[in-house]
């Protein structure tokens, strides 16, 4: 499809509003990370626009698979779509005790699964969750500390250096796995 009607088949999608958001969203997501040579650089811009915009109007579970589908671009998943409130949110969360329902809206997965990784003793069940999220450090220390209070320094050190260690690509392979509806689900770090 030519460049031209490409953009214009996109902001149709954009105008028939919010129940075909995600629909657009992850079709422009998937332009993105697959550009076209033949497509102009300045059309880039508008579908990163686009792209923001309609990700506002998803709901967490979509916005969380965007960022799975737009790993391996981390400077575009940043101007697009940024992370300091999903993490402020889970902080806030876990402040106020709310963190098993916040965590699995934010990482689009059951209740029921993000209460298995909170219950993990070991944190590292959830350093796995934030990284594959790419949750920055700094949130996934504050979660950290806020999940496990009575936690001595060499037992927080050990769940920091778990996060610290944990690659990227294996980290989100693992959080698509328990993203995934399966009766027999369970934490497996």
């Amino acid at each position: 499809m030519a460049a031209s009607q490409k953009l214009s088949h996109l902001l149709q999608l954009a105008d028939q509003g919010p129940a075909l958001r995600a629909a657009l969203a992850e079709e422009v997501a998937e332009l993105l990370l697959n550009w076209p040579s033949d497509y102009p650089q300045a059309m880039r811009s508008i579908c990163e626009t686009l792209l923001a915009k309609a990700a506002r109007d998803v709901d967490a579970a979509t916005r969380t698979r965007l960022r799975v589908q737009l790993y391996a671009d981390p400077e575009l998943t940043a101007r697009v779509l940024p992370r300091e409130s999903v993490a402020q949110n889970l902080v806030a969360a876990a402040r106020s005790g709310d963190l098993q329902t916040v965590l699995a809206d934010s990482l689009g997965m059951e209740p029921r699964m993000a209460q298995q990784i909170l219950d993990d003793e070991s944190g590292a069940a959830l350093a796995v969750a934030c990284k594959g999220a790419q949750i920055d450090r700094a949130a996934f220390s504050a979660l950290a500390i806020l999940t496990r209070p009575g936690c001595d320094h060499d037992g927080m050190a050990a769940v920091l250096d778990a996060y610290e260690a944990m690659p990227l690509s294996e980290a989100t392979r693992v959080l698509r796995g328990w993203r995934e509806p399966a009766p027999s689900a369970h934490v497996a770090a």
